[in-house]
């Protein structure tokens, strides 16, 4: 006898499920290994990158789960989940959010800085590819601060563009 329609539909929910917390339990362990190895990347000595919620106002703190695009939904939605890096820009309370976004594909995470492009790191995730990521990252920060220099000395600073969400946080 076949399965009525409701339990078919039932199966169906399951697998989303179950495939939805797959998603954010992988996109939530890559994020948790960036935070760690960026911050060990810059400064071994002192916590200077904290997972943040990708838009908003921010501490300098770890959000946990709240640190996830799909907080506070009604449910784990399937999709590609953002976050944010505050990292800390000054050795003080200086902190500049970077937004990623992750996509994962079979044993593949597809990782996008703001709107740049994507890098790709394998699962697991080994250290090498960490490693060049951290680079790709620290780049990336680097070269947003040296591009608005070169900017203004040319007289080219007037632009648009959002950029990062920049915040003195007090300690």
């Amino acid at each position: 006898m076949s399965d009525s329609r409701l339990s078919q539909l039932s199966k169906a929910a399951e697998l989303y499920g179950t495939s939805s917390f797959d998603n954010y339990a992988q996109i939530r362990s890559v994020a948790e290994k960036i935070r760690d190895s960026l911050c060990a990347y810059l400064d071994s000595d002192k916590q200077c990158v904290f997972l943040v919620p990708p838009q908003g106002p921010f501490q300098a703190q770890n959000y946990r789960s709240m640190a996830y695009s799909v907080s506070g939904k009604g449910f784990l939605p399937l999709e590609p989940i953002s976050f944010g890096l505050a990292i800390n820009i000054s050795g003080e309370g200086d902190y500049m959010r970077l937004v990623l976004t992750c996509r994962k594909e079979g044993e593949k995470m597809f990782i996008q800085i703001e709107d740049s492009t994507s890098f790709e790191i394998g699962l697991p995730v080994e250290n090498t590819a960490l490693k060049r990521f951290n680079e790709k990252i620290y780049l990336h920060v680097l070269h947003w601060f040296t591009d608005r220099v070169r900017q203004y000395d040319e007289g080219e600073y007037g632009s648009s563009d959002i950029g990062f969400d920049i915040m003195r946080i007090d300690q």
